[in-house]
Formats: C-alpha cells, sequence, structure tokens
C-alpha cells in the first residue's frame, strides 16, 4: 500500500485487500498523515480483489470523516468484484465512484 500527499489530497493505492485483517491499519495510516487542508481521499481500487463489511465500515468512516470538513472520498477504477459489493450495499450512490475507462470512452 502506497500513500502519496498532494496539498489538499491524499491519494492511497495498492490496496489488494480491504477486510477486517486490513482495514483499520489503513484506516491509521491515513488518519497519521491527514491534515486540515486535505480535502480529497482518493483510494486506488483497481487491484482489490476483496472488500468485506470492516473494510466497507473503513470506507464509510473516511467519507464520514471528510464530509465533515466539506471534503470527498473517491473510490477510483474499482474491480468487478469491488464495485459488486458497493452496488451490493448502495455505496456507489454515496461515495464517489471514478471509473477511468468510463471517463477515456466519453
Amino acid at each position: 500500500m502506497t500513500i502519496q500527499q498532494d496539498f489538499d489530497s491524499l491519494r492511497v493505492s495498492g490496496i489488494r485487500k480491504l477486510d477486517a485483517a486490513n482495514a483499520l491499519v489503513l484506516q491509521g495510516s491515513v488518519s497519521a498523515v491527514l491534515t486540515d487542508t486535505v480535502k480529497y481521499i482518493e483510494l486506488d481500487l483497481s487491484q482489490t480483489v476483496f472488500l468485506d463489511h470492516c473494510g466497507l465500515a473503513m470506507l464509510i468512516t473516511l467519507r464520514n470523516k471528510l464530509d465533515r470538513r466539506g471534503g470527498v472520498v473517491r473510490l477510483l477504477n474499482p474491480t468487478p468484484a469491488a464495485q459488486h459489493i458497493l452496488q451490493l450495499t448502495r455505496l456507489h450512490l454515496v461515495m464517489e465512484v471514478v471509473n477511468w475507462e468510463e471517463n477515456l470512452a466519453a
């Protein structure tokens, strides 16, 4: 997992699994570098093969944290498995999901 920080955004990539084993680690890592200037957290889900309820809870926690400061959590290019879970739980309606392939085709 890699976290890159720009002035007002954090980008997290290399997330293979977002589950009970690593959701709190990821949340702690993001919280450790989260400053008052960060308005955007982008989670690259293009390598995510597994997402469970703990991972979903972490996503909601980050969304709520950023929402209070007027920010946004973006889920970038989720794999079909991750997209399926986001749709089943309807999180795709409350979080910004960006699919690069769709943007390139437009």
